[in-house]
């Protein structure tokens, strides 16, 4: 068969795969675009998300687990927000985990603790490990043990939390009759660089609304922090995956796949306040390690032990997820370059575009949420804020793309390394130029 004979072949081919992907594509982000409005188009999810209006008075313990790796920009400040919560102090104990080659942390929260102690304050203390793997799921199993209360919760290194935070778990956790809640947490500094408005609406519509489905369906991905558990529960599942990337992601799965129901709160008046990565590449790094910390639990297989079929192919549809991202960024060039440079059938050319709309959809949706997240924070919405997001839009989808790709060759490749993402504090110099509005 000659050349001239096989282009004829060819071309409906390429059309054929540009529309399955395409269709793959819209569908996918018609349900992210629902994820995101779950709790605003649902009056009882709403409802549900809700934190209690009064607190009950205190009865639970808490064992606070502060894992922190080179943070001595920050972990003073986190240990001092923590111990003044306003919660007894004779009810917490606090856990501040360092791996034994970090001196530089390990000497500010000794440096903290000593100042605390001349105060009256001896729940503090330091846990240092000194064996591998040296990351977060490890130095809590480290820490696990050690514990005394009945609830076991992790803050991170850089974690701005909610004086009352411990009062509103008590509440839930007594109330509700759940042993396991996870609470908001929200990225503060939008303003900082090209991508950090668009990072901080990821966690706004993850916490706000995206969480609260998988909860109701009981198939749900925990976040890393100001998430609080049972501890004799944590003990019974063995605590952290320590080979894992995304140890949160696969312990709610393991959670889920036990029948355990987990109550998210979302209140904007109560969330653990957090930064965005400080440069582009601590971005794509924490990226990649999320991207391919799914991967790991979608190969591990735990979403398979879920009880039904429903919850088997929302974990699925998770975990799966930065293999999406990964397909949306090798499409978008190539289906805009054809559609550009080869004459493209028009069903076929209005086809490929859909995922294009589904993209305008999502932005429009996330510039609404720009405005509530700044009005529920004391913060302001410029037209210029609104204007760097439209520029930033198409490169921070390539940008997602590109780390769940190097995640793909990093998990091809055998590589579990967890590569570290910088804190400075950012999100401490926003939220303190600005008074919450709902307070």
């Amino acid at each position: 068969m000659g050349l001239g004979e096989a282009e004829p072949m060819i071309i409906p081919i390429v059309y054929l795969v540009l529309v399955l992907v395409s269709l793959l594509l819209t569908v996918q982000s018609t349900h992210v675009l629902y994820l995101m409005l779950y709790t605003w188009d649902r009056r009882d999810a709403e409802r549900r998300a809700r934190a209690p209006d009064t607190f009950i008075p205190p009865r639970l313990s808490f064992s606070v687990l502060l894992p922190a790796r080179h943070e001595e920009d920050v972990i003073q400040s986190t240990i001092e927000r923590v111990v003044r919560a306003d919660y007894p102090a004779e009810l917490l104990e606090v856990f501040v985990i360092c791996s034994q080659d970090d001196d530089g942390t390990v000497k500010k929260a000794e440096e903290k603790i000593e100042q605390l102690a001349r105060e009256g304050l001896h729940n503090v203390r330091v846990v240092v490990f000194d064996d591998e793997p040296i990351n977060k799921p490890h130095g809590l199993n480290t820490a696990l043990p050690q514990t005394a209360n009945q609830v076991v919760t992790i803050f991170d290194a850089e974690d701005d939390i909610h004086p009352k935070i411990f009062r509103l778990v008590n509440t839930v956790m007594v109330k509700e009759r759940v042993r396991v809640v996870q609470a908001g947490v929200q990225l503060m500094n939008y303003q900082s660089n090209w991508y950090s408005t668009l990072n901080v609406l990821e966690y706004f519509f993850w916490f706000k609304s995206r969480l609260h489905y998988h909860a109701h369906h009981g198939s749900i991905p925990l976040g890393g922090n100001t998430v609080f558990f049972a501890r004799e529960l944590l003990l019974r599942l063995g605590g952290w995956d320590d080979r894992n990337l995304t140890e949160d992601a696969d312990m709610g799965l393991r959670i889920s796949a036990m029948g355990e129901r987990v109550r998210v709160v979302y209140d904007d008046r109560y969330v653990t306040k957090e930064e965005t990565p400080p440069t582009l590449g601590h971005f794509i790094r924490q990226r990649t390690r999320w991207s391919q910390g799914f991967m790991q639990t979608l190969k591990k297989g735990t979403w398979k032990k879920m009880p039904t079929r429903k919850q088997r192919w929302l974990a699925f549809y998770v975990l799966v997820f930065p293999r999406g991202q990964a397909l949306l960024g090798l499409y978008l060039p190539i289906s805009l370059g054809m559609i550009l440079i080869l004459k493209v059938p028009v069903l076929i050319a209005l086809c490929s575009y859909l995922p294009v709309l589904l993209l305008v959809a999502h932005f429009l949706v996330q510039m609404v949420g720009l405005y509530e997240f700044t009005g529920a924070h004391g913060l302001e919405a410029s037209p210029k804020a609104v204007l760097r997001m439209a520029i930033a839009w198409f490169p921070f989808q390539m940008v997602l793309a590109y780390a769940a790709l190097r995640a793909m060759r990093r998990q091809l490749a055998g590589r579990h390394d967890w590569e570290k993402t910088q804190h400075v504090g950012a999100h401490r110099g926003s939220t303190e130029e600005a008074e919450s509005r709902v307070a």
